[in-house]
């Protein structure tokens, strides 16, 4: 056998059917499309999944999960990538910059997988509990600074506040349209 002798296995290739050719090829007339109807007609099809005007499967199931618009903004590291990377000291933009996460990724989280044997300084990464302990177990440290915590007000405080104000405010105006009467 030689590749310029190679051909199809016999009746494995077949002539494409010319379809409203004439009687005699046996595709002629209604051109298999059958008698009347919306499907024999041109241009006679309609949308997938359409049941007649029957309320169609898709509709009729229950919506089901949910989809997180957020969910690509933490980035999953894993601390065998750790190994694996030349920097020791390690934030968001070195792992951008070494394509270990996305460039779009707002945060970068480490989980334990893999080993990691040598000193890395994390910055401003977060860290599972058992890549934490991998992580300062060889050496590494994890520098995370707090958010500020906004206090908030109750209503109560807010309304007394505000009584308050009012009243020293009316307090000053008296006091002022007394002192020019004299």
């Amino acid at each position: 056998m030689k590749l310029n002798s190679l051909k199809p296995a016999p009746g494995s290739k077949s002539d494409r059917h010319r379809v409203g050719r004439g009687v005699g090829s046996g595709w002629g007339k209604t051109a298999g499309r059958g008698h009347k109807g919306q499907r024999a007609r041109s241009g006679g099809f309609h949308k997938v999944g359409f049941e007649g005007g029957q309320m169609p499967l898709h509709r009729r199931l229950p919506k089901r999960g949910f989809n997180s618009p957020t969910r690509e903004d933490v980035a999953e590291v894993r601390t065998s990538e750790l190994q694996a990377m030349q920097a020791s000291e390690i934030d968001l933009a070195v792992l951008k910059a070494e394509g270990v996460v996305s460039r779009l990724a707002l945060a970068a989280k480490v989980i334990l997988s893999g080993e990691l044997k040598r000193k890395v300084a994390l910055k401003e990464i977060l860290v599972s509990k058992g890549a934490r302990s991998m992580i300062e177990g060889a050496g590494g440290s994890i520098v995370i600074t707090p958010k500020p915590e906004v206090k908030k007000k109750d209503r109560k405080a807010k309304k007394a506040e505000k009584a308050a104000k009012a009243a020293a405010a009316a307090a000053a105006a008296t006091k002022t349209e007394e002192a020019p009467k004299k």
